[in-house]
């Protein structure tokens, strides 16, 4: 994990909390959490200048502690003690105060929100189907998902996520059997394709999510296959991010050859999914090249804020650049304040190697976070674009 990097612009605020277990809550109430506009902008100019996205998706991870070691996890570290009932309070109050802020001052339009919930794995946590409960009680601000791995969802903890109500739940499916337990550790696929039974039985709308890289990709029209099987709501993948224990293994990471391949495989998957209830869907950074659908803009730092274990606030779990610590800054100043948020929100910039390209602008270069993992750089072109006079 890394504070904000002078390498791309001065960062104004630079807090990293790196004890966040003798972080107390007394601490956290001085931090205003209120409407926060004097927080954002000590002055009338920039009380004006506060950028109001149209929607806003925080993930939040309520621990970095986790039952199985995947072999291409975003983490290097999950040794980090949990924050205490009452601090994970102070961080929901800072996700409301943002969203309150966000509606007071966009002019009568909707204000969408959303809240996914993740670890490490968040149910290793004793107090996770409370914490939901509490979350829950907030839904007239925002809709609540959980990602997962999936393999401590029995028919009793399944039984409990009812009462919550999730619009979704997320499980991670790797592969085959073989590939998957390679990746994830042996007996995990099985565990995790219990855990989708009981949210289908159940009627939680299940997700399956699938992290391509080059030992699995292949293996896609497998899973999807599985999602009509199972009868889960939505299949969807991802590419894999060489950083943290990824890192490791940062030579799997897809050639731009083989990621056009990979998405022609999903764009395969929707076509015979079709109306069907298991939609593959493609969404996500460059996939739109294949689709013929609309640009996907990397929404990291603009309508995506990830807030960690500990506090600590970044664009994205996967591009572990942080801008400060909610426990000592509002978490609305750090988003409205924070050069790197600004930067990457900025719709003129243009990511190095792509100035030649008809998406340059609408795309603004792919995965920003797989940038940054090979690169050190979120502003150059994804490494896997075809398309990029880097390539």
């Amino acid at each position: 994990m890394k504070a904000y990097s002078s390498n791309f612009a001065p960062e104004k605020i630079h807090f990293k909390n790196k004890n966040p277990t003798k972080t107390s809550c007394g601490q956290a109430a001085d931090v205003h959490v209120g409407y926060l506009s004097e927080a954002i902008a000590p002055d009338a100019n920039r009380a004006t200048a506060f950028h109001v996205p149209e929607r806003m998706l925080f993930q939040w991870h309520v621990t970095d502690r986790c039952n199985l070691h995947c072999s291409h996890c975003y983490q290097d570290d999950d040794s980090h003690s949990d924050l205490t009932w009452n601090e994970h309070l102070t961080i929901l109050e800072h996700i409301l105060s943002f969203i309150r802020l966000c509606r007071n001052r966009n002019n009568g339009r909707p204000f969408r929100a959303h809240v996914t919930v993740t670890g490490g794995e968040p149910f290793v946590r004793d107090d996770f189907i409370p914490l939901l409960g509490r979350l829950s009680e907030e839904r007239q601000f925002f809709s609540l998902a959980i990602l997962t791995n999936g393999t401590t969802l029995t028919p009793a903890v399944v039984s409990s996520l009812k009462k919550v109500q999730p619009g979704f739940v997320q499980v991670s499916i790797d592969g085959t059997r073989t590939t998957h337990d390679r990746i994830r550790g042996k007996g995990s696929y099985d565990r995790a394709i219990i855990g989708l039974k009981c949210l289908v039985n159940a009627g939680i709308p299940a997700y399956i999510s699938f992290t391509a890289q080059r030992m699995n990709y292949r293996d896609f029209p497998a899973v999807a296959r599985l999602g009509q099987q199972l009868g889960v709501t939505r299949v969807w993948a991802d590419r894999m991010v060489p950083c943290g224990r990824g890192g490791d293994t940062a030579e799997t990471l897809l050639t731009p050859a083989e990621t056009r391949d990979f998405f022609e495989l999903m764009q395969q998957g929707r076509k015979l999914s079709g109306l069907k209830r298991s939609r593959v869907k493609l969404h996500r950074s460059l996939q739109f090249t294949v689709t013929g659908d609309q640009p996907y803009r990397c929404s990291a730092g603009d309508t995506l804020v990830t807030i960690l274990s500990n506090g600590d606030v970044c664009p994205c779990r996967r591009m572990p650049l942080i801008v400060g610590n909610i426990f000592q800054a509002p978490l609305a100043h750090l988003y409205g304040s924070s050069e790197l948020f600004l930067g990457l929100r900025d719709r003129e910039r243009m990511s190095k190697g792509c100035e030649s390209c008809f998406y340059a602008r609408t795309c603004a270069g792919g995965s920003r976070c797989i940038a940054y993992a090979v690169y050190g750089d979120p502003y150059r072109a994804d490494p896997g674009c075809w398309l990029s006079t880097e390539v």
